[in-house]
């Protein structure tokens, strides 16, 4: 008899602490920093509550970033295009196409006639 095969659930192999995937926790370490610039700010004024409450809102858009996905709904034409994609790719996508000064390049084959 030779070696085989057991499997195993390896679903949840790539998450730290249950909740974070690298890329979530990357994208809520950067939205905790970006928020923590606006707790220094406050904090300055004597507002420390409302800047802790910033950094929590920060990271939990980062968070969401990182980890979900757009949903496919379908009476929404942007949904139907991206629907499914993770919303990081998305917005890269944004990015990079204002980045080129908003070229769309379209192909029609059709004639163009006159009414007369």
């Amino acid at each position: 008899m030779g070696p085989y095969y057991i499997p195993r659930n390896v679903k949840d192999e790539g998450r730290i602490l249950f909740i974070f995937t690298g890329k979530s926790l990357i994208y809520t370490v950067v939205g905790g920093v970006i928020g923590s610039i606006f707790y220094f700010l406050l904090s300055a004024f004597g507002m420390g509550l409302v800047g802790m409450i910033i950094i929590a809102i920060f990271a939990l858009i980062g968070f969401s970033i990182g980890t979900f996905k757009v949903p496919d709904i379908g009476s929404f034409a942007f949904t139907k295009k991206v629907g499914g994609e993770a919303i990081d790719d998305v917005i890269l996508r944004a990015f990079k196409f204002k980045k080129k000064n908003n070229k769309i390049y379209v192909y029609d084959n059709k004639e163009v006639t006159k009414d007369e």
